[in-house]
């Protein structure tokens, strides 16, 4: 039902300047290694993106590859990855236990969080997500490259269970007792559009956060202050759901855009889990109830949702 879990709860979010810093250390064995996760639902392969240019040394990661098993009508659209796959992948990409690792997508964050998600639960204790992704670190006009490097295959072990998720029966339980944040747009959360899945709504006592409230408009992230003065207008924080007993989970359309909610609630100090299913499980079981129309809202319905 729901898996608990501790995990350090240090800001994981960099800028492109401290990106920058830790690549140009003298001593390369010093130097993170850094993976390139772009990916979007509807848009052109992120290899693509890659190959066009991408962070010097970063090696390109596949979502739908490594980051998730194929879809299931039993475990939604983007499943969590068979475990010694997703550690072969890793390991592959040059992922060592004893060196950090930097993630970043083209900036709208959801899939470099997929991927700190799961090396986070795996037990890796430096993983950091690129602030603003590939989009600032251009912006900020550090080198870019087109050459994919020579990777040595890394010694990356884990196992997951590091930090807490829930299935369709937790979820239940987190929206009756406690938060259950829907991290997709306010449309789709009240049933007035549904463009990916067959079925319209939201979990029964969810609460519409869009994971676009976490961020400003050129895609970076909000301050850590304004997370919390966002969160503590949901009910979460210092006095309420997540500093005590009553839980914090989030979902989406399939668990990817999930994860960014979940690493926003980690910058402030909030240990949410994930529901990996997302809306995409919870509706494959049509005895399950789906729910529609407004229920306490925030503002923000910029965001594609996975």
């Amino acid at each position: 039902m729901v898996r608990r879990g501790q995990a350090d709860v240090s800001d994981p979010v960099i800028s492109a300047a401290q990106a920058a810093d830790l690549l140009n250390r003298p001593d390369p064995g010093e130097h993170p290694t850094v993976l390139d996760v772009r990916w979007s639902l509807t848009g052109p392969p992120g290899l693509a993106a890659y190959e066009a240019g991408h962070m010097p040394g970063a090696v390109f990661v596949d979502l739908d590859a490594a980051l998730a098993d194929p879809p299931d009508d039993g475990r939604g659209r983007h499943p969590l990855p068979d475990p010694d796959r997703f550690v072969a992948a890793m390991r592959a990409a040059g992922v060592s236990a004893d060196r950090p690792v930097i993630v970043y997508d083209g900036g709208e964050g959801s899939a470099a969080a997929r991927a700190w998600w799961l090396l986070t639960d795996y037990g890796h204790a430096t993983v950091t997500v690129l602030d603003g992704g590939y989009d600032a670190w251009r912006a900020a006009g550090l080198p870019v490259s087109a050459e994919a490097p020579v990777v040595a295959p890394g010694d990356f072990a884990g196992t997951p269970g590091a930090l807490p998720v829930v299935d369709a029966a937790g979820a239940a339980q987190v929206a009756a007792g406690g938060i259950l944040l829907d991290a997709r747009t306010g449309e789709r959360f009240r049933g007035e559009a549904e463009p990916i899945d067959p079925v319209a709504g939201h979990v029964p006592g969810a609460v519409s956060a869009p994971a676009g409230g976490d961020a400003e408009a050129d895609g970076r992230w909000r301050s850590v202050a304004a997370l919390r003065a966002r969160y503590a207008g949901l009910g979460i924080g210092e006095s309420g759901a997540g500093s005590g007993t009553r839980e914090v989970a989030a979902y989406c359309g399939s668990g990817v855009t999930a994860a960014r909610t979940v690493l926003a609630l980690r910058r402030i100090g909030i240990d949410a889990a994930l529901y990996a299913g997302s809306w995409s499980e919870w509706i494959a079981d049509p005895s399950r109830p789906v729910a529609t129309g407004d229920e306490p809202a925030d503002e923000r319905d910029d965001e594609e949702d996975r």
